[in-house]
C-alpha cells in the first residue's frame, strides 16, 4: 500500500469519528465513556480572559476603522489612523489565536508511524483531536467572541468598497448643476457670450454658481460650421450657431479632456475631435462626442445649449448621459 493511500484512509476514519462524536453517535455504538488518551489539563481562566480581552480589542479597532472611514471625506481620510486601527485589529486576533494554541489546547505527540489505516488507531486519533481543547471552560463565549472579531474585521475590510460608488441607489450619478437656463461662465465667473466663441478654438466653461471643482460642472466648448454637424436628430437644436458643449471628463478613466484636434491634415484627421491626453481617447465633435479612437467605451455627454436675449450661452437642459467614467461598460461599443 502506498503511503498516500493509508493517509487518505486514516483521514477518512478520523473525520467519520469526529462527526460521530459531535452528533449522537452511530446506532449500536457503545455510550460508555472511553479512557482518556490526552491528559485533561488544568483549566486556565486567566488565559481565557486574555483571549476575550484581545478579541474585544479586535472588535473595537475594526469598528473604529469603519467609523473613521465614514466620518471623513475621501480627500481627507487619515490613512495613518486607518492603518493603525486595522493593524491593531489583526494583531489582537493573532494574539488571541496564539494564546489559545499555547495555553488552552492540550497537545499530544505520537512518534509511532502508521503503516496502514486501522480502525482502532483511527478512533484513537479522533479521540485525541476531540480531547485537545479540554482546558476550555467557556467554549461558547470564546467562539462567539471569535466570530464577532472575524465578522468585524471582514466588515472593515469591505468598507472601502463603498467608495467605488452607490450600488443600489445610483440617482446621485445623474445629479448635475445644469438646469434649463443655467448660464455658462468662465473660470473668473464671467458669462460666456456666443459671439466670443471662435471657430477651431478650445474653451472651458462652468455652471454659474456651482462648485468649479465638481466633476459635472466643467465643460469644453467649441464652435464648428453648422453645415458639417451630424448630430442625432433629437439633438438638432443643441448647437446654436454651431456651438457645442461637452463634459470635460473623459468617459474612460475620468481624466480631463484637454486637447482639441483640428483637421490640419484631412487625410489622417477627417474632422474636429476632442482628445484625452491620459490614454488618447478621441471623441468626434461633429457626431455628438462619439468615440473614434482609444479605450473609452461611450461618447462624451453633450449639454444642450441656447442663446439668451443678451447673447450669452445657457444650458437648455441636462447632459445627454451620465458624466464621468463608465466602469461597467468600458468595453461596450460606442453608442449615441
Amino acid at each position: 500500500m502506498r503511503p498516500s493511500d493509508w493517509r487518505k484512509g486514516l483521514t477518512g476514519w478520523v473525520l467519520l469519528k469526529l462527526l460521530r462524536r459531535v452528533g449522537k453517535g452511530a446506532p449500536g455504538e457503545s455510550s460508555q465513556p472511553r479512557e482518556r488518551i490526552v491528559a485533561a489539563g488544568d483549566p486556565s481562566r486567566t488565559a481565557e480572559n486574555v483571549v476575550l480581552v484581545l478579541l474585544v480589542i479586535a472588535v473595537v479597532c475594526a469598528l473604529a476603522f469603519i467609523a473613521i472611514y465614514g466620518l471623513f471625506s475621501p480627500s481627507a481620510l487619515p490613512n495613518e489612523l486607518l492603518g493603525l486601527t486595522l493593524g491593531l485589529c489583526c494583531l489582537a486576533i493573532g494574539g488571541a489565536l496564539t494564546v489559545v494554541a499555547k495555553r488552552l489546547v492540550v497537545t499530544e505527540e505520537l512518534e509511532d508511524d502508521y503503516p496502514q489505516p486501522h480502525p482502532e488507531q483511527a478512533e484513537e486519533v479522533a479521540q485525541i483531536v476531540s480531547e485537545g481543547g479540554s482546558r476550555l471552560t467557556r467554549k461558547r463565549l470564546l467562539l462567539g467572541a471569535g466570530v464577532a472579531a472575524g465578522g468585524a474585521l471582514g466588515a472593515a475590510a469591505l468598507t472601502p468598497a463603498l467608495s467605488l460608488g452607490p450600488f443600489w441607489d445610483t440617482a446621485e450619478l445623474d445629479r448635475t448643476p445644469w438646469r434649463p437656463g443655467t448660464r455658462l461662465v468662465d473660470e473668473d465667473g464671467r458669462p460666456l457670450a456666443a459671439a466670443q466663441i471662435a471657430p477651431s478654438t478650445f474653451y472651458t466653461a462652468f455652471a454659474e454658481g456651482a462648485d468649479m471643482e465638481s466633476m459635472a460642472s466643467i465643460l469644453v466648448v467649441v464652435r464648428v460650421d453648422p453645415a458639417r454637424l451630424q448630430l442625432p436628430p433629437a439633438r438638432a437644436r443643441w448647437a446654436p450657431g454651431g456651438i457645442l458643449a461637452y463634459s470635460k471628463i473623459c468617459t474612460h478613466a475620468g481624466c480631463a479632456v484637454a486637447l482639441y484636434r483640428k483637421p490640419t491634415f484631412p487625410a489622417v484627421e477627417p474632422g474636429d475631435a476632442l482628445v484625452c491626453p491620459c490614454h488618447y481617447s478621441t471623441f468626434d465633435v461633429l457626431t455628438g462626442g462619439t468615440v473614434i479612437y482609444g479605450p473609452a467605451g461611450r461618447p462624451l455627454p453633450q449639454l444642450p445649449l441656447e442663446v439668451d436675449g443678451d447673447g450669452n450661452l445657457r444650458a437648455a437642459g441636462n447632459f445627454s448621459a451620465r458624466v464621468g467614467p463608465s466602469w461597467l461598460n468600458v468595453r461596450e461599443p460606442p453608442t449615441t
